[in-house]
């Protein structure tokens, strides 16, 4: 069973997961971030691309010859899975086969669509047995 790791309250759903694959990859992890959504998928990939004026942040479509040799493997497909332990979803449903991975992130804004169907991920995840944490990027430290 994978942990799945639920961060609520982001401001903005993408630019939140730019960040959290950036911390990844700078701790040494490679991630798989899916997304059935191309569109949704292709606007991550180009924020990837401009998120950070002084760093790089390596990535490549599952499909890319590149993809052995890259940290960070974007895909829409369920049949191209990369070998990684981490998982970003950016779906609006649970990733197919979420057990495969060690971990899984979900970022969830604090638009309602985004919150009501990250509940229904978290109501799936967690009769499917999975280690469900909860983490509110909303609240003040």
């Amino acid at each position: 069973m994978a942990k799945i790791d639920f961060a609520f309250g982001a401001p903005d759903r993408l630019r939140t997961a730019c960040a959290m694959v950036r911390s990844r990859f700078q701790a040494g992890h490679t991630l798989t971030v899916w997304c059935s959504d191309a569109l949704r998928l292709d606007n991550f990939d180009r924020m990837l691309w401009a998120f950070d004026d002084i760093s790089f942040i390596p990535h490549v479509y599952a499909d890319d010859p590149l993809v052995a040799d890259t940290p960070i493997i974007l895909t829409r497909q369920t049949d191209t899975w990369p070998d990684t332990l981490w998982l970003v979803n950016l779906d609006m449903d649970c990733p197919p086969e979420p057990g495969r991975y060690e971990r899984v992130l979900e970022i969830v804004s604090q638009e309602e669509d985004e919150v009501l169907a990250a509940r229904e991920r978290w109501k799936w995840y967690k009769q499917a047995g999975h280690e469900l944490v909860a983490h509110n990027l909303g609240q003040k430290r």
